[in-house]
């Protein structure tokens, strides 16, 4: 195919539309050659006073409004609206066609609307720039067949024909302005789609300037610096509807409200998303963002039925579970007396007052959980091979295969073509192209890095403040609880100790610290990354959300880290415990709950995570309903045929560029929690089902309802967020592996079933006291001592000569008192064998069925190549036919001259020159 690059296009039509561009003033318009009022063959005026407002047509009701920008008169009026006239002015040079809505047929009586429509020409010219694909010829591929004895099953779940496939299939091709007549092109006002047609109308704006012709000021382009200075209020694309009732013009499509019936109700729950029609109304970008996440939600369904599984077990089995049981004995554990877990305000205590702990703690720490550790191992594989293949289907059938290869120098950003003033000729195009300088991005990168470390330190720092926190406020809770002053409380008074008191307070401020410094660092992100000046959409993208996805891992993740990795594991023993910044501090490292780090791991995941989700769902969903029912307040008052289409979005809420960034990233944030602590509470997979089921249908019935009509954009991937999916994936394997070896009791039980029982038969009586060491209080430290009035009332040093703590180590008065037991060793060493075992397996299982399954189908392949095949056939005889129609019309032309030439001796010489 014939192409030229997209700088020549543009040129050549503005050459072309500066004869021929037309300013629409009511409802004809003016020609710009002789200034009279011109009307458009074939049709009517339209009295405005008459006419449906509620339109997405200009006032001839032929026009289709594709973009609409809106302004208001302010105090900076003069040069606002100089820069109006410039760009307005330079869009006409383009081709657009323009009518204006004066502000005085406005619902705020301040507002002025700018309609913007792209005619054939503009269109068929730019569609030819941007390498759209357009249909040549009806397929003749069918789609594979349902099977029968599945249909009846799958009948409630499908949605009309009409919604699922709202276009027929066809063979499509680069479109080329040249070749008209090889493309289908029945009605060449509605041959582009409305999402085509305001794509192309958003890449005018964006590159078209403000300045006059005579001054050439590059700074001073795009719709996105007049939006920043205030020049225009909004720029926006027009839903072709309202969403609870179909347009009465018989025209339009009406897909919003199609979208909003079948899609955007909760009620629509069970059913399945209409994809292709999402792709057609909102674009591919979004549509694949729709296409993971109802993917990501249909595998979290195995995962929670798992996870169930596993907890309904843990509650089946909780009456064979020896150690609670000899926990809560009075025979026993309410004879073991354990030493203070801080300084001087933390008493002796008996193990049996973890009577409860230790029962929830069974809940999530059993033989379950390492079987569903490794089963997550193999489910997160399974979920991104197959995703894979749904993607690469989606590809081929949403004309996606070959988008990256040829919109990679198409994507080039307006910001970085105005601000790199340095310029190199590029070596596959031979065309001069503007690129940064490497001291340039070596600066840029050094600042980005030094900013984002900074914040990563900050993170750190606010986790130790709340780990010091911890740390004081325990002895504080001991002191108050001392007496159990809150067992008197009805139903939770018994639930309530120091630990749990201090874990969900320090919960709480560590979810208020993350969504303060989330807050901030989103804008700090945007800022260094704009510093950056990436050259392209995807580049931008990537780097923010690289820089995005770090911060808020560490910022969610490092409170869980701590709590699975850190806490209880360097504590010391008494006589000489370790402390967080030296024992001047006198904060003790913090000891795991009685019942375990675990339970308390469990605890930090669901407030965090449940936290995160309902906080998210109130800002998606509240906010911008409040705000849209409160910025459109007058107009509901207005007769439906005055309140104009453009009017009724305009107040809605805008879709920022960063608004589907902070979609994934929420899932993803989401994913981590899932997949990497879920050993420590499998019912994780199950909450997160339930709030995918909800946030399906909010995000839906948020775009469709409560924000402006997005511009369209392609995408053929998920983009960076696959590769951040498989680093998690690959990470949660290990973090799984280390909770179950190090953070639940699992290795240590299993070592004293099978090497340390009493008696011939494999059991777990005994285990209790075999896991606790013993100190003599005679040698207790004097600081680390409890102060006599914290001590109990049953306490009595003349009758406790030592008391026991979580360790495995010689009693006193042995010749190695104090260190550490054959048994320590021989736990450490089966820890560390168990995470190289499981690691191992799991990663073979991973690699085996990331190879057993390909990531393209073999049908999407085979269609793919027989596709690619017909396209080339079809314009191979194109090609033909018009060469031989060319060729006969030559062939006329000279036998028509010849026939004309007198009969002469040269007459064939003459008629050789001819041809």
């Amino acid at each position: 195919m014939n192409r030229i690059t997209g700088k020549t296009k543009e040129a050549t039509l503005i050459e072309m539309s500066n004869t021929q561009h037309s300013r629409i003033e009511g409802n004809g318009s003016i020609d710009a050659v002789s200034g009279r009022r011109i009307q458009l063959p074939g049709h009517m005026e339209i009295d405005k006073f008459e006419q449906n407002r509620d339109s997405v047509y200009f006032r001839d009701g032929i026009r289709r409004i594709d973009f609409v920008l809106s302004y208001v008169d302010d105090k900076d009026g003069d040069k606002k609206a100089e820069r109006r006239r410039e760009f307005e002015a330079n869009l006409e040079r383009a081709g657009l066609e323009l009518e204006t809505e004066d502000k005085s047929g406005s619902d705020d009586r301040k507002t002025h609307y700018l309609k913007i429509h792209a005619p054939w020409e503009v269109l068929a010219t730019y569609a030819d720039v941007l390498k759209i694909k357009v249909p040549f010829k009806e397929s003749d591929i069918f789609p594979k067949a349902q099977e029968g004895p599945q249909e009846w099953f799958a009948r409630p779940f499908r949605l009309p024909d009409n919604i699922m496939t709202p276009e027929p299939d066809y063979f499509t091709a680069t479109f080329d302005n040249s070749k008209l007549d090889f493309f289908l092109i029945e009605d060449k006002e509605t041959f582009f789609p409305p999402s085509t047609r305001n794509r192309i109308v958003y890449y005018i704006l964006t590159r078209c300037p403000y300045y006059k012709e005579d001054r050439l000021e590059k700074d001073k382009t795009g719709i996105k610096r007049l939006l920043n200075n205030g020049t225009y209020t909004s720029a926006y694309p027009l839903h072709d509807c309202r969403y609870w009732k179909k347009s009465k013009d018989m025209q339009c499509e009406s897909e919003r409200f199609h979208l909003y019936k079948n899609w955007a109700r909760f009620l629509c729950f069970y059913k399945e998303q209409p994809l292709n029609l999402i792709k057609k109304y909102y674009g591919e970008k979004i549509g694949i963002y729709f296409a993971w996440l109802g993917f990501y939600t249909e595998m979290l369904f195995f995962a929670a039925v798992m996870g169930l599984i596993c907890f309904v077990y843990g509650v089946l089995s909780y009456e064979d579970n020896i150690t609670s049981k000899e926990i809560c004995d009075s025979e026993i554990g309410g004879n073991i007396v354990m030493c203070p877990l801080c300084d001087k305000k933390c008493s002796y205590w008996k193990l049996n007052s973890t009577c409860l702990s230790s029962w929830q703690s069974h809940l999530f720490d059993n033989e379950g959980t390492v079987f569903f550790a490794m089963f997550m191992g193999i489910w997160v594989t399974l979920f991104l091979e197959l995703w894979k293949r749904r993607q690469a289907r989606l590809e081929y059938e949403w004309d996606l295969v070959d988008f990256e290869e040829e919109q990679q120098q198409l994507q080039i950003r307006p910001e970085f073509e105005l601000k790199c003033t340095h310029s190199r000729l590029n070596r596959i195009t031979q065309e001069m192209e503007p690129y940064l300088p490497l001291s340039s991005k070596c600066a840029s990168f050094c600042l980005s890095g030094a900013t984002v470390l900074f914040w990563t330190f900050l993170i750190v720092a606010s986790v130790m403040g709340v780990i010091a926190y911890r740390l004081a406020v325990y002895a504080a809770f001991a002191s108050v609880m001392k007496d159990s002053s809150t067992s008197k409380i009805q139903l939770v008074g018994s639930l309530i100790n120091p630990q749990l008191a201090t874990s969900v307070t320090a919960s709480f401020i560590n979810f208020v610290t993350i969504l303060v410094l989330n807050f901030l660092y989103e804008h700090v992100a945007i800022w260094i990354t704009d510093m950056e000046i990436p050259k392209t959409h995807l580049e931008y993208e990537n780097k923010l959300t690289t820089k995005m996805f770090m911060f808020q891992f560490v910022n969610y993740y490092s409170s869980c880290f701590y709590v699975a990795f850190f806490k209880g594991k360097f504590v010391g023993h008494p006589g000489n415990y370790t402390y967080m910044f030296g024992k001047w501090s006198g904060l003790r490292n913090e000891e795991c709950d009685p019942g375990g780090c675990l339970i308390e791991l469990s605890t930090q995941l669901v407030i965090i995570m449940a936290g995160k989700q309902m906080v998210g769902n109130v800002q998606e969903a509240l906010l911008p309903l409040l705000k849209n029912w409160w910025g459109s307040r007058k107009g509901r008052s207005h007769p439906e045929c005055t309140y104009s289409r453009w009017e009724q979005d305009h107040d809605l809420q805008n879709f920022s560029q960063f608004g589907l960034f902070y979609e994934y990233l929420e899932m993803v944030i989401q994913f981590g929690f899932v997949t990497l602590f879920v050993a420590s509470f499998p019912l994780a997979p199950l909450l997160a089902l339930f709030n995918n089921i909800l946030e399906v249908r909010v995000d839906a019935w948020k775009f469709t309802t409560q924000f402006r009509r997005p511009v369209a954009a392609k995408a053929r991937n998920i983009g960076a967020w696959q590769e951040i999916l498989n680093v998690v994936a690959i990470l949660s394997v290990v973090t799984n592996a280390f909770i179950v070896a190090f953070t639940s009791d699992m290795i240590p039980r299993l070592v004293y079933l099978y090497a340390y029982h009493p008696g011939s038969k494999a059991t777990m009586l005994g285990y209790i006291e075999n896991s606790l060491s013993f100190y003599n209080i005679s040698q207790i430290p004097f600081d680390n001592q409890p102060e006599p009035e914290e001590n109990p009332s049953w306490f009595n040093r003349s009758t406790f000569t030592t008391c026991s703590y979580r360790d495995y180590r010689h009693p006193p008065g042995h010749e190695k008192q104090y260190t550490h037991t054959m048994q320590f060793w021989h736990i450490l060493a089966a820890k560390l064998a168990f995470i190289i075992i499981m690691e191992h397996v799991v990663f073979v299982v991973k690699f085996f069925v990331a190879w057993l399954i390909p990531d393209i189908p073999s049908e999407v392949k085979a269609r793919i190549k027989r596709e690619r095949y017909l396209v080339q056939e079809y314009l191979h005889n194109y090609e033909v036919e018009k060469l031989k129609i060319q060729l006969s019309h030559s062939f006329s032309f000279c036998t028509e001259t010849a026939s004309l030439l007198p009969t002469s001796p040269n007459k064939h010489k003459v008629l050789s020159q001819v041809i």
